[in-house]
């Protein structure tokens, strides 16, 4: 429906997350372009929200600051129809329900077709209640992006074969951050997905150096990061945009080594 195929149209994607705001939009920006510039193949924007509840410390903070700083859902809408003057890669929101709900959600998701956004992914609504935004992201042709759990069990199937844009393999149970090792058995988990659905899937919690980047890539169609480009931003600040594309361009090459 959207642009999002193209994003894992030239081999496997990399998704890295950015929290909007984080330590203000001026940088998220030049790290947006820095990301774009090194190999991001779609991003995913987080818009700040008080209680993240998939979020782990790292992320978690980088939404209070960022709400601390100003960032409204309003002002994060005019910084994506800022970097549409020249970013042409597939973006997406990943955002909680309140925060939709909070600013009407036929306004929000029309806003989201408006500004060029492609998809939207809410951790915190059930597959079994998609339905409250279903219907106006199809309206809008917005995708909804589904997730997908090691405590999916016997969703799967079902969850893969109504997905949309891409699934969002979640790696780990748990919230967000980086981890030393990822131990789920994700193998029979993609089997089932591929059984059920053409869409690409990502594999997303936990990923943060090159080697495990490689090793998710093997399995699945794509690999997202989110804390360690938080954590990167959180040691740089406003200066951090250079190390955030130099840290997207190592993952980008790891992925794609051998």
């Amino acid at each position: 429906m959207s642009k999002i195929k193209n994003a894992f149209a030239q081999g496997k994607a990399f998704i890295p997350f950015i929290t909007c705001g984080y330590p203000n939009l001026e940088t998220t920006a030049a790290c947006v372009r820095e990301m774009v510039k090194n190999g991001a193949d779609l991003i995913e924007l987080g818009i700040p929200f008080s209680d993240p509840t998939a979020e782990g410390p790292v992320i978690q903070e980088a939404n209070l600051k960022a709400l601390q700083g100003g960032v409204t859902t309003e002002k994060v809408f005019d910084f994506v129809k800022n970097l549409r003057q020249d970013i042409k890669i597939p973006l997406v929101f990943m955002t909680y329900a309140n925060v939709v709900f909070g600013y009407g959600a036929e306004k929000f998701i029309s806003t989201c077709a408006k500004i060029g956004i492609d998809g939207i992914i809410l951790p915190d609504v059930p597959f079994e209640e998609k339905n409250e935004f279903l219907p106006l992201c199809r309206k809008y042709k917005i995708d909804l992006i589904s997730m997908i759990a090691p405590t999916s069990e016997n969703r799967i199937a079902k969850i893969s074969s109504e997905a949309e844009g891409f699934l969002y393999i979640v790696s780990s149970l748990g919230v967000t951050g980086t981890r030393t090792e990822i131990t789920t058995d994700l193998a029979p988990m993609i089997k089932i997905v591929r059984e059920n659905t053409k869409i690409p899937c990502a594999i997303g919690f936990g990923i943060s150096n090159p080697e495990q980047a490689k090793n998710m890539s093997k399995l699945a169609d794509g690999v997202i990061v989110g804390s360690a480009i938080i954590n990167i931003i959180s040691k740089y600040g406003e200066k951090a945009a250079p190390y955030v594309g130099e840290f997207v361009k190592n993952m980008k090459e790891g992925m794609n080594d051998g």
